[in-house]
């Protein structure tokens, strides 16, 4: 059996910076995810570090921690912070009177709120609509919450920390009233064993109430989806907010060469991330109060995810009505069992401080009396000079600073590394994230890959323009040249990948991306037959290409075509389009 001193339930931010402030105080620590490092909430977000000014006047002590935890991530995790503004704009279809509540809201929080012209706005936002009535800058930024999260794991198990990954809690062990660990399941060898802890924390996000419930507590979290589109174009400089009260479709986060526009607020399940083209249609319409021009821009793809809001005692209270402030309930007072603690609610912006104020709670419970340091000490400090210029000699130049982001100085000087002692190591394996192969061979052969999608997450594959159609095939056999420990079914790799891409395009068939759709299927089921065993898919669609071409609506094999011409294939793993061919 496995013993530490706490087991914390939840790969994500919050158990992300719950890990790396125990392991700084010098506590034992054991983090447990049922899936990959930050594939829930955290992953699935506008990538906003928000100043607070879009709380402050509903929600004033959210407000507040947004603010101060900003101006902290800005320091210790600069590779992770693209450090632009905010603007809050009102539009004429935007209460005058709450300019004047949020303004005064601003202040009190500490939150700078400067007034802009128009002509200013323009001249900064030149894409935003001049219908506009006023605008303040205010210190919103951009976060790739992917490279966050990866630089605090790593800084936690340098620390002695430890991370299991796909690993299931199936059981919450206690004794008298007090807890005693957890019993869990690894994913794929299915393997049962205990891990024994003085403390347990579940940091579960929306997925903290069935936690809970293998302990028999009772938890009134309130699951609320968030739909978001990318483009696959940079349309503003700085994040652009909506100056009325939160809703849906108001905030464009610009991240690279990508804009995000977010997000909706509708009750659902916490495994639910799916969208529809209603949602996408719905949230246009608004995003287009904010820039006329929005249906120019070509959509990348679309995607969700499951806020953890909790209710507490209101059983009736949902959506945009539950405050997005976090709670540590201690089941010790509020259940009767002893060194169990639930962290519920909160933002990624604020994850550190609510690590903070967790720790602080549970270090004095195991004896440690050790101050959080987590405010000061940097995440990743930068590769040394002679590394980059080892690495400016070698590496495609573009992607050599991307590369030391996403990965750290450690991990960068490795890459370098192999690519010096084997220049094809330095092949472009995704032109448009610029990952190269020795960056793919590197992460691929880490205890915690599994999949094409857990590469994606660590290195950005498939992220880009092309969504994999180009670098998936590259890095499968990339892959399974130097990793047989999950890459044996090259079918399953293949699909798997193609899948989650294919699940964010689905819902935005319409336009160029019914031409790049059928580009992908082209190669991955026509050229490569992933899908099928045999020829009886081509001999049905007609070897020629011409079956249904240029309908809009008819029936193709037996199968409805959809007014955006597409016609989803066999199991829905991509789709025969009927336009273009």
């Amino acid at each position: 059996m496995l013993q530490t001193d706490v087991v914390i339930i939840g790969g994500g931010a919050t158990g992300a910076g719950i890990l790396r402030d125990l392991c700084l105080r010098g506590v034992n620590a054991v983090l447990v995810e049922r899936g990959d490092l930050g594939c829930g909430t955290s992953s699935r977000f506008h990538g906003l570090l928000h100043s607070g000014a879009r709380y402050a006047v509903k929600d004033m002590n959210a407000a507040i921690e947004c603010i101060e935890e900003n101006q902290i991530l800005r320091k210790i995790a600069s590779a992770c912070v693209e450090p632009i503004s905010s603007i809050f704009i009102r539009t004429p279809e935007d209460d005058p009177e709450y300019e004047g509540l949020w303004v005064d809201a601003c202040a009190k929080a500490g939150i700078s709120a400067k007034p802009l012209t128009i002509e200013e706005t323009l001249t900064l936002e030149p894409n935003v609509s001049p219908k506009i009535k006023s605008a303040y800058l205010c210190p919103g930024a951009a976060i790739d919450g992917f490279r966050l999260l990866w630089h605090i794991f790593d800084s936690s198990i340098k620390l002695g920390g430890k991370v299991l990954t796909y690993t299931n809690v199936v059981e919450i062990n206690s004794s008298n009233g007090v807890i005693e660990g957890v019993t869990v399941q690894d994913k794929f060898t299915k393997e049962t064993y205990k891990i024994g802890c003085k403390y347990l924390i579940n940091a579960s996000g929306p997925w903290c109430a069935q936690v809970a419930g293998l302990a028999g507590i009772d938890i009134n979290i309130k699951p609320s989806k968030g739909t978001l589109i990318a483009f696959n174009h940079r349309i503003s400089t700085n994040v652009i907010h909506r100056l009325h009260k939160p809703s849906d479709a108001d905030i464009f986060v610009p991240h690279g060469t990508v804009t995000i526009l977010g997000t909706t607020s509708i009750d659902a399940s916490p495994d639910d991330n799916s969208t529809s083209q209603d949602e996408v249609r719905a949230m246009m319409e608004i995003g287009r109060a904010t820039f006329e021009n929005l249906d120019k821009y070509r959509i990348l793809r679309v995607f969700a995810g499951c806020r953890p809001l909790y209710a507490g005692d209101d059983k009736n209270a949902s959506g945009r009505a539950v405050s997005r402030d976090f709670v540590a309930l201690d089941h010790g007072t509020r259940d009767g069992l002893k060194n169990f603690m639930s962290v519920c609610g909160g933002k990624f912006t604020t994850h550190r401080q609510m690590a903070e104020k967790v720790c602080d709670m549970v270090c004095p419970v195991l004896g440690n009396h050790a101050k959080c340091v987590t405010a000061t000490v940097p995440l990743a400090p930068e590769a040394p000079a002679d590394v980059m210029e080892r690495a400016a000699k070698v590496f495609p130049a573009y992607g050599m600073q991307l590369s030391e982001n996403r990965q750290g100085a450690e991990r960068f000087a490795r890459i370098v590394s192999r690519i010096e002692q084997d220049i094809e190591q330095g092949e472009i394996i995704c032109e448009c994230e610029n990952v190269t192969r020795a960056e793919i061979e590197m992460v691929a052969q880490e205890p915690t890959t599994h999949s094409i999608s857990d590469l994606r997450r660590r290195t950005r594959l498939g992220m880009g323009t092309c969504q994999g159609t180009f670098c998936t095939y590259r890095a499968v056999g990339t892959v399974q040249e130097v990793s047989d420990r999950w890459s044996n079914n090259t079918k399953e790799l293949f699909k798997e990948f193609l899948e989650a891409r294919w699940k964010g395009i689905r819902p935005v068939m319409w336009g160029n991306q019914i031409k790049d759709v059928e580009l992908t299927r082209g190669i991955y089921e026509v050229s490569l037959n992933i899908n099928h065993e045999d020829d009886t898919f081509l001999t049905e669609h007609n070897r020629s290409g011409e079956c249904c071409a240029g309908q809009s609506k008819g029936t193709c094999s037996g199968k409805e075509v959809q007014n955006d011409g597409s016609t989803a294939a066999k199991d829905g793993a991509s789709a025969a389009v009927q336009e273009g061919r």
